[in-house]
């Protein structure tokens, strides 16, 4: 229902609709004319540039220089850098420069290089084939002349003169030109094979070639495989007659124990498997160092071992924290005073580890009479008593992760249990 009008409205002028009070919005207010609705870029020709220039000038006296710029819509920096150009004579460089990627003037002579190139790489390879084609031409003579002395005058079972590398068949599909029978009976010595022989003669002629190549001719055989530019091949080898192939040549060779290896290899030696026999204690012992974790990342102590293998008892042992001979040398002495041994009659086997193969260590066993023993080479498994000792001492429960200190791992109750006291 729309609510009645009341006096104060209609005497305010207000005109509703509907009861509701319009909204009322304000005229926009007029734009100044020296305030343009969109900004432009300015360009400035030569002309403008001289004659805003001269202006400048006629009113450096009178101080209006600022009501020119304000005017223009110009800085002093930009009229310092067209008075600059202006006084250095460069009028041309007044007018506005062009905006875009600019173009490059075309160089005449870029296409006739280019086309110079195109005619010098087709010209070089030509060039090369013309060598190689003639390079072979060279040696086709030589190399024909060394494959078939004769086969420019072979015959074929007709009587007809054969050119060369030119082969009749006949109704079976067999080859009937006699240059390569002829020449291999020329050189043999054995008589032409009828067309009914056993196929078994052939291999009969090989074999005596094979004999005379194994009983005369190894040294002649020999030199032809030495023969430079002939690719190791004896029929291509001028003075030699053709016996057999390169590979039957290297096995008749091998079988005499002619063939060695030419390449300089070092040869490793055969080692022989550490065998290590004790019949009663102080005969046998094994040594080795191994790691106990400390109380930082990459920080060890080291458990050096002294075993004697006809017992598996530990004779000696200590915890240090470095790996030398030095300290293996005192460890040693003590050993062998403790338990009395008599030089000459003590063996001990070690691995390869630094310490094991020190020339201090060597000459320590030297001196006091012990016959020392060591791996094979990148073998593990060749001191098996002391590897298997230290899995015994680390495997156990009780065992820690890593000891806080060196005497932490000294006095452990599970080393005091596998290592008495020295």
């Amino acid at each position: 229902m729309p609510m009645p009008l009341t006096q104060l409205d209609t005497a305010a002028g207000a005109v509703t609709n509907g009861g509701r009070r319009p909204t009322i919005v304000a005229a926009p207010a007029a734009v100044s004319p020296a305030i343009s609705a969109r900004p432009r870029r300015r360009t400035f020709t030569v002309q403008d540039k001289l004659r805003i220039l001269a202006e400048t000038d006629g009113a450096a006296d009178t101080g209006q220089i600022g009501a020119i710029l304000r005017r223009e819509g110009l800085y002093s920096s930009i009229l310092g850098d067209w008075r600059r150009q202006r006084e250095a004579g460069a009028i041309g460089a007044l007018a506005p420069a062009r905006r875009g990627p600019k173009i490059a003037e075309l160089n005449p002579l870029a296409a006739e290089l280019a086309l110079s190139r195109k005619d010098n790489a087709r010209l070089t390879l030509r060039l090369a084939r013309a060598e190689a084609i003639i390079e072979v031409q060279k040696k086709l003579p030589t190399c024909w002349a060394s494959r078939w002395p004769r086969a420019t005058a072979s015959l074929d079972r007709g009587g007809r003169r054969v050119r060369t590398g030119q082969r009749r068949f006949d109704r079976r599909g067999l080859c009937r030109a006699r240059s390569f029978t002829r020449q291999r009976d020329a050189r043999t010595g054995t008589a032409e094979r009828a067309a009914g022989d056993h196929p078994a003669a052939a291999e009969i002629g090989q074999s005596a070639d094979r004999a005379t190549t194994r009983c005369g001719t190894q040294s002649a055989a020999r030199a032809a495989l030495r023969r430079s530019g002939t690719g190791g091949n004896p029929r291509h080898t001028t003075g030699c007659d053709y016996r057999c192939s390169i590979r039957t040549m290297y096995r008749l060779l091998n079988q005499n124990h002619e063939v060695r290896e030419r390449r300089a290899q070092l040869r490793h030696p055969a080692y022989q498997k550490p065998e290590l026999l004790a019949e009663s204690p102080n005969q046998v012992w094994s040594w080795d160092i191994t790691k106990l974790k400390g109380p930082a990342k990459w920080s060890y102590f080291y458990l050096y071992v002294i075993l004697d293998i006809y017992s598996r008892r530990v004779v000696g042992w200590c915890v240090v924290d470095s790996e030398s001979a030095a300290l293996f040398k005192t460890l040693f002495d003590e050993t062998l005073t403790k338990h009395d041994v008599i030089p000459g009659q003590l063996t001990l086997h070690a691995d390869r580890g630094g310490p094991m193969k020190a020339k201090a260590t060597a000459f320590l066993l030297s001196d006091l009479g012990v016959t020392r023993s060591h791996n094979r080479p990148h073998v593990s498994n060749d001191n098996p008593f002391s590897e298997s000792h230290f899995k015994t001492l680390k495997y156990q429960p009780r065992f820690p992760k890593s000891f806080g200190c060196i005497e932490d791992a000294r006095s452990f109750p599970s080393v005091s249990d596998q290592l008495p006291p020295t």
